[in-house]
């Protein structure tokens, strides 16, 4: 685990409360200072809908858990509890799992902050994509809380021999008084400030190398919270730059101009006895994540293939990497592709799929027909498909279609039939909310059938509408898992998708509504968040009235409540610390749970 972000600075424990009951899930955990002990840190961990706490030592010589192993760097410490799972538990034996870190805000928005990037891999990127006077800042690894400059520098090491470039970096502390310094010299109130200081006053290294903050070296990479501000940026015009476009245009340039180094073999799809099963000509699957089609005919040639590729979304915790869910991406059926099609949704148990295009555009045919009429049933190879019920939604049409097979007795199936209507070809909605609608009820029907197989979501060529709505899917899975203060990386997230079918996600303009997607599906689940810890703090309050002593002691009204803990004035107080077990050499740590 490279973050180091899970560090905060300057918060009490009970915003360390309030930041992972309102933005974290069941594993988010955070590390602050300790404001009984100084010099000692504590561990935050949410457990359901309670918070525990958890003391480490400084000892001067090392960290640990009052106890247990002990470790040089509070970095270390955390990444062994995130790795060994079953190691930290209660007395009582239940485990405290250390999933998901939740993130210190990022101290600014600005494209050149590349938050937990290791000084290893800022070196690479500097050195292979930046030239002299590229620069970025990224967080200490060895001193969380404070940040790394890292500029790409030219060193001159003999007269007649061309300059040679290094990175030079230089550590920013981060002052109790909420300033910045490079060890020395001014001081700033932003990472901004400091950063535009030094691009108008170079500064020179002690060998007498001057540190030139030329262009900034941009991070794609953001937390997920903090995305309105990142969109704010790329949002903005270019103010006297050399460069014509900026923002999304240009991150998305970027990102096309890396898909040479994604071209996999697609000798499957170029087959003579293939080339009538594709659309279009030159828009086929990479051989190594088609579908395949298994009941096939061995003395026909090419009866396996069908144009379509198996996007799998990874989500990487700590250093497991865990497969998150799996979409199949396939393009408009054809009248001679219609029967592989159903043969590939019956093959792959798929209960969903997704349409984001109308049979008919601009007067060209955009798919096939492959359902039958309501009411209807129609026969597809061995595969009979009734039309159970058709039901028009706003923005959609939802079909429920009965499937069963003609060669053999096997269960009916049912499939839902999602049709979206109103996603323009050559465009994008206006606004993503009804996109954003139409994905929760995707999702909500495939999350009620078990062992179902992966969702089909297809337009015309199964890349541009079709990638968009795969890769937005993808990103509100991973805040959905980790909680609202996630990393997330959008052109990243776009390229693992590009790595299992060529061409996902055709535009500038489908590339920015991802981030307007984004950015509204937090924006509404920040807000819904807030509305149910408003009405929780509602509730403790009611549960914790004191009433006044009354003459009668037979008339008090007994008002104790579980929850009356969650009012203390010292978090870090000894005194109301339980209890902790780890599965470790004979040791117990003391925490506290509040609720």
């Amino acid at each position: 685990m490279t973050s180091r972000r899970w560090f905060h600075p300057n918060i009490t424990g009970i915003e360390a409360e309030q930041l992972l009951l309102t933005r974290g899930v069941h594993g988010s955990f955070l590390a602050r200072p300790s404001k009984s002990n100084p010099g000692d840190f504590t561990l935050s961990v949410r457990r359901n809908d309670e918070v525990t706490h958890i003391k480490i030592q400084n000892s001067g010589d090392y960290y640990d858990l009052y106890g247990g192993e002990k470790f040089a760097t509070l970095a270390e410490l955390i990444q062994y509890y995130t790795e060994q799972q079953d190691l930290l538990r209660e007395r009582n034996g239940h485990v405290i799992e250390l999933k998901y870190p939740l993130n210190c805000k990022d101290p600014t928005s600005e494209r050149w902050y590349h938050g937990h990037l290791s000084g290893r891999d800022a070196e690479k990127l500097l050195t292979d994509k930046g030239k002299a006077g590229s620069f970025l800042v990224r967080e200490s690894q060895s001193k969380p809380g404070d940040f790394v400059l890292s500029v790409l520098t030219n060193e001159e090491k003999h007269e007649n021999v061309d300059r040679k470039t290094k990175v030079t970096h230089v550590m920013i502390r981060y002052q109790q008084d909420g300033k910045y310094d490079v060890g020395g010299g001014e001081r700033f109130d932003t990472l901004a400030d400091l950063v535009d200081h030094y691009k108008k006053n170079p500064m020179v290294e002690k060998s007498g190398i001057v540190v030139h903050l030329k262009q900034p070296f941009n991070a794609t990479r953001i937390n997920a919270a903090n995305i309105e501000n990142r969109v704010r940026e790329l949002n903005k015009v270019a103010d006297n730059s050399e460069k014509p476009k900026q923002g999304f245009w240009e991150e998305f340039e970027v990102l096309q101009q890396q898909e040479c180094k994604l071209l996999y073999p697609r000798k499957e799809g170029q087959k003579p006895e293939n080339k009538s099963k594709n659309r279009y000509k030159n828009i086929l699957p990479f051989d190594t994540t088609r579908v395949e089609l298994r009941e096939t005919d061995p003395d026909i040639p090419g009866s396996d293939y069908v144009n379509a590729n198996y996007i799998r979304s990874m989500h990487e915790e700590g250093r497991h990497v865990d497969e998150g869910k799996v979409f199949i991406a396939t393009q408009g059926c054809l009248q001679n592709t219609v029967v592989d099609f159903w043969k590939m949704l019956y093959q792959e148990n798929t209960h969903v799929i997704v349409m984001t295009t109308k049979e008919m555009e601009r007067g060209r045919n955009k798919c096939v027909r492959y359902w039958p009429d309501p009411n209807g049933t129609k026969e597809f190879g061995k595969v009979l498909v009734r039309n159970v019920d058709e039901r028009p939604a706003q923005d959609y049409i939802l079909r429920k279609l009965e499937v069963t097979r003609l060669d053999r007795k096997e269960p009916l199936r049912y499939i839902w039939h999602y049709q979206y209507l109103t996603w323009p070809d050559h465009g994008v909605p206006n606004e993503p909310g009804g996109v954003l609608w139409f994905l929760e009820e995707v999702n909500r029907t495939q999350s009620t059938i078990p062992d179902t197989g992966p969702i089909v979501v297809h337009c015309s060529a199964g890349i541009g509408r079709t990638g968009t709505i795969i890769v937005i899917d993808i990103l509100i899975d991973i805040i959905n898992r980790q909680g609202l203060d996630c990393d997330i990386d959008i052109p990243k997230t776009i390229q693992r998708v590009r790595q299992q079918r060529s061409g996902m996600v055709q535009t500038e303009a489908q590339y920015k509504f991802i981030y307007m997607a984004v950015q509204q599906y937090i924006d509404t689940a920040q807000k819904r968040l807030e509305e149910e810890q408003r009405n929780k703090m509602k509730e403790r309050e009611y549960s914790n009235i004191k009433y006044p002593p009354m003459t009668n002691s037979r008339s008090k009204p007994n008002m104790s409540s579980s929850r009356s803990s969650s009012v203390l004035t010292n978090d870090d107080s000894s005194s109301v610390y339980e209890n902790i077990n780890f599965k470790s050499p004979q040791t117990s740590f003391s925490s506290n749970t509040r609720r």
